[in-house]
């Protein structure tokens, strides 16, 4: 694992070759920011094109559909978002599980699906707020993990976790300090188990409003390694204001 903050912009459903621009200035500015680890997630109709535009910071896709190939209309494979300039790719995103019915098992397919295709993989786990407000919040989260995270020899060099609290993403809520580096802490016991040793190196991010406003405070929680940044990462001023509080937070951390 690198010991650089990883702060990853996921572009949703926004984007035309419009916002290419956005994308070349963030670039051009991760060139003097060197202590993070900078990566974008547009929409698969932009990766090749940010890809082009884009040399310096990472570039990926935003899902994958777990087949090789076949009859899967309007799916897109892991070797697919490669070949358009991908180098890893967002899996159980809170919006799949909700809104496509994801199950883990579905993510963990995936997520085994980016590896194979010579990928890294950004596997995200989160509870809702009915589930944090009765008490289930790690046990939820601890759960999706087991359930979702790819095994095999050698994976966890190739993972990224993201905590999103699914009750804090868009909404302007977010966890306490204390609450959001517990539940990273709890997070990484469970990567233990799962992989041993190599648990203790897996970068765990967090998402869920992660706004300039808030960067530094979020960044400074227990064992968070980077953001997984959504509407913030649209434009490169804002984007780059959660860049830069992760700059400014890397040397008492890392």
């Amino acid at each position: 694992m690198s010991n650089r903050p990883y702060i990853v912009g996921n572009w949703k459903m926004h984007g035309t070759r419009a916002m290419l621009a956005e994308a070349r200035a963030i670039d051009r500015a991760a060139e003097r920011l060197l202590k993070v680890e900078v990566a974008l997630a547009p929409p698969f109709t932009l990766i090749h094109a940010t890809r082009k535009e884009a040399n310096l910071i990472g570039i990926g896709a935003q899902d994958v559909h777990p087949a090789d190939g076949g009859a899967h209309t309007g799916d897109i494979s892991a070797a697919m978002v490669k070949d358009a300039g991908a180098g890893f790719t967002i899996v159980g995103h809170s919006e799949r599980r909700a809104n496509h019915g994801e199950t883990n098992a579905l993510v963990k397919e995936k997520a085994d699906a980016v590896i194979a295709a010579g990928m890294s993989v950004i596997v995200c786990v989160g509870e809702t707020e009915a589930e944090r407000d009765s008490g289930k919040a790690e046990g939820v989260v601890g759960d999706q993990l087991m359930a979702s995270m790819p095994t095999g020899e050698g994976v966890a060099e190739k993972v990224t976790v993201a905590y999103e609290p699914v009750w804090a993403i868009g909404t302007g809520r977010t966890p306490t300090v204390e609450d959001i580096g517990a539940m990273h802490r709890h997070i990484r016991k469970i990567l233990g188990s799962l992989y041993g040793e190599e648990g203790a190196e897996v970068r765990i991010l967090y998402g869920g409003s992660v706004k300039p406003e808030n960067a530094s405070e979020l960044l400074a929680a227990d064992d968070v390694g980077g953001a997984l940044v959504g509407g913030a990462s649209l434009t490169a001023e804002s984007f780059l204001g959660i860049i830069m509080a992760a700059t400014e937070t890397q040397d008492d951390k890392f």
